[in-house]
């Protein structure tokens, strides 16, 4: 096992610096997956992109994301290794405010790293914990990975499924069983973005505290107002939107 790198505080690379040693540190564990390391990269080659910074279009994602969570009637997050790494206080606070189940859904799955992830969530707060070697298991239609196997209890009877760091796929399989999915994305151009009901074109560690404090600020307000508020988002406009931002931002940077 690798030693822990020593991360000077006026590193100017020291957010990103730690993100990568969480990583790292969940990769030795056995919750992340070799090719996650990977993800991770291509994804913060286009966090550069958006400044590493949270845009107007990501906030406005943000707030129809939990006015969505809000009205569901059968909300899931689903967890994989990286994001269980990256923000799993996050994911137990989130569980508990939205009223949401989580479930462990990999792609490279093993029994071995499902408890791993579950063991990482049971140690921040979570209490019930889905999708860990279960008996009572269905598969999703139409998709071929291992990813199809999930709860017949959570995933499977959900009506709005939260997908950090998802693989296209599974999204566009949710959307087709009549599910809403919520994204959270750095790539604007994945299939896992063009295909949800709502993304968030940002990274977890900044969007899961502002989508938290989103839900507590929502709470309060009239269901027909949250679903007003939900059924007016334009994914495809947002996306957009985001993409337009990337563009100016390069071409001042250029300028």
């Amino acid at each position: 096992m690798n030693m822990p790198l020593k991360i000077p505080e006026n590193h100017p690379r020291a957010d990103s610096l730690r993100i990568r040693e969480r990583l790292v540190e969940a990769f030795e564990q056995g919750a992340v997956a070799r090719a996650g390391l990977i993800a991770h990269g291509r994804g913060e080659a286009f966090d550069y992109l958006l400044g590493e910074q949270t845009n107007q279009p990501a906030k406005e994602a943000i707030r129809a994301a939990a006015a969505l969570l809000l009205t569901a009637k059968k909300p899931v997050i689903s967890v994989n290794g990286n994001f269980v790494a990256l923000t799993p206080k996050e994911i137990v606070s989130l569980s508990k405010s939205a009223k949401a189940e989580i479930e462990v859904n990999i792609f490279y799955r093993t029994l071995e790293r499902e408890k791993i992830i579950k063991s990482l969530l049971e140690r921040v707060g979570a209490t019930r914990v889905l999708g860990v070697d279960e008996v009572n298991s269905t598969c999703i239609p139409e998709l071929g990975s291992e990813r199809r196997r999930v709860s017949s209890d959570g995933i499977f009877l959900a009506d709005v499924v939260l997908v950090p760091l998802e693989d296209g796929d599974r999204t566009e399989a949710l959307i087709m069983m009549g599910k809403k999915v919520i994204a959270i994305d750095l790539n604007p151009l994945s299939r896992t973005s063009t295909k949800a009901t709502i993304t968030i074109v940002d990274n977890v560690v900044r969007a899961m505290p502002k989508l938290i404090s989103e839900v507590e600020t929502l709470r309060s307000t009239e269901v027909t107002d949250l679903t007003v508020i939900a059924e007016q988002f334009n994914n495809k406009a947002n996306l957009n939107k985001s993409l337009t931002y990337i563009v100016e931002r390069l071409m001042e940077l250029a300028g």
